[in-house]
C-alpha cells in the first residue's frame, strides 16, 4: 500500500519499530526501505540516523538509500547499487507514487520512538 493509511494520523508517534510494523506503516523490521525493486515503487523509508550522510530538513530529505556503508560507522565505503530498495525509490520518482516517511524522534541517532 502506498501513501496515506486510514488508521494512521500524520505525526502519530509509535514506541518502536515493532509498533510501526504492526500498524502496517513500514513492514520491514530492520531495513530502511520497504520496496524491493521488483519493478514497483517503494512503499516507505525510515530516517533514523543509520547513515552518516542522511540529512532531514523537514520538507527535504537527503536519503542515502541502502547498502555501501560500514555498519559500525555509518560512513559510505562503496557506491550504492541500483537494486532492491534503491531501485524501488527510483520508481517513486519515475511514477510520482507517494512514499511514506517514518522518522525517529530520538536525539541519539539510535532509533525510536518513531
Amino acid at each position: 500500500m502506498h501513501g496515506d493509511l486510514d488508521n494512521v494520523a500524520v505525526g502519530q508517534v509509535f514506541e518502536d519499530r515493532s509498533a510501526v510494523a504492526a500498524a502496517g506503516i513500514h513492514r520491514a523490521p530492520q531495513s530502511g526501505i520497504v520496496g524491493y525493486g521488483n519493478g514497483q515503487p517503494a512503499e516507505s523509508i525510515v530516517v533514523a540516523g543509520g547513515y552518516e550522510d542522511d540529512e532531514d530538513y523537514g520538507d527535504l530529505i537527503i536519503y542515502t538509500g541502502e547498502g555501501g556503508n560500514d555498519p559500525n560507522t555509518g560512513k559510505q565505503i562503496r557506491d550504492q547499487e541500483m537494486t532492491k530498495g534503491n531501485l524501488g525509490l527510483t520508481r517513486n520518482i519515475d511514477t510520482g507514487v507517494p512514499l511514506r516517511v517514518i522518522r525517529s524522534i530520538s536525539t541519539t541517532g539510535k532509533g525510536g520512538p518513531y
